[in-house]
């Protein structure tokens, strides 16, 4: 299997005594946004180096974090800003908040063969899109075709297994894909294709969304009532991405331990792709990794809330809180000669 599961699939993380002195050890259910992939090296090197201990769950979608925690079933987790905003929006006090932003640049994207008719963002009308449940890609699908014009309610949506969704693109079982690019990015080369020739690539903040995307949340009880447990988290997270950064061949070693089975010459170049396109950005060189520009956070939730109609604009303070982040000097992104 790939992913090693605790009893009742949950994760509980023990937080080490390195970020816990003087406490009882916190468990905390975490999930994560998909199935594990090089992204998630920080996680489990965090866990196996003793930053915090026992296991990690899969996820759904990054948008289903969301859903898994607001139903009590995870205490945090790795998923999507955008969904915390909408449910901010919906049902103000339950939300998770977000402590951590991972993906400074959205990763969202809508991949169609560069063969085939779909050359801009209106001729997706009429054709089909394949996408995993819970994607949040999809979910914000919505937003983008508002801002661009095109009328969303003539693609046909057609929900596809997380393995087969670049399959069913190269086969023509569908027309476009909603997907994060590095996940589709490496795919594809998995599968012999070439990702500059062989597709055209709708990046969504090339179309009007500056979005943040994933990073690491926890539920209301949790970050209220646990205000140490979650720095330990925070920084044990921290901790082991910077360390991956650094040198992300141990964090495909870590993974290697996960699913002896897992592809480095996949897996690592995946990991690479979101370091440098996702991560290390402007704003992360300036601000560190972990934290947002509160002007481009306050757009962003408007964007959000205009394109779904919501009735409430939540304040940036209910979806993201900065307390829990390490000092600027331990959240420099660095990668070996950059």
């Amino acid at each position: 299997m790939i992913l090693q599961r605790l009893t009742a699939a949950c994760l509980a993380l023990a937080l080490s005594t390195a970020f816990a002195t003087a406490q009882e050890l916190t468990k905390i259910k975490f999930t994560l946004d998909w199935k594990v992939q090089g992204p998630h090296a920080w996680f489990y090197m965090a866990r196996d180096k003793g930053y915090f201990r026992d296991a990690v769950d899969q996820g759904e979608g990054s948008a289903a974090t969301v859903t898994r925690i607001m139903s009590g079933a995870y205490d945090a987790g790795f998923g999507d800003m955008n969904a915390i905003i909408q449910n901010a929006a919906t049902r103000p006090g339950e939300q998770p908040v977000m402590v951590y932003l991972i993906y400074n640049r959205s990763p969202f994207a809508l991949i169609v063969k560069s063969s085939g008719p779909i050359r801009t963002l209106k001729d997706l009308e009429g054709r089909s899109l394949g996408v995993p449940a819970g994607s949040a890609t999809h979910r914000m699908l919505a937003p983008l075709a508002k801002k661009n014009g095109v009328d969303e309610s003539k693609i046909k949506v057609v929900n596809v297994a997380p393995n087969l969704v670049e399959q069913m693109l190269i086969q023509g079982q569908v027309d476009v894909i909603a997907a994060f690019a590095a996940t589709t990015y490496m795919n594809v080369i998995a599968q012999r294709q070439d990702p500059e020739k062989d597709f055209r690539w709708f990046f969504y903040d090339d179309y009007g969304l500056d979005l943040y995307s994933n990073g690491v949340m926890a539920s209301q009880k949790l970050y209220k009532e646990k205000p140490e447990a979650m720095r330990a988290l925070v920084g044990a997270i921290n901790r082991a991405l910077i360390e991956v950064a650094a040198d992300p061949s141990t964090g495909m070693a870590e993974l290697q331990k996960v699913e002896p089975l897992l592809r480095p010459e996949i897996e690592q170049p995946r990991l690479t792709y979101f370091l440098e396109k996702q991560m290390i950005t402007p704003e992360t060189k300036t601000l560190g990794i972990g934290a947002i520009d509160d002007k481009r956070m306050t757009s962003a939730i408007a964007t959000v809330v205009d394109a779904y109609g919501l009735a409430r604009k939540p304040e940036l303070n209910e979806v993201f809180d900065r307390s829990f982040l390490p000092p600027r000097a331990e959240r420099e992104l660095k990668m070996p000669g950059k």
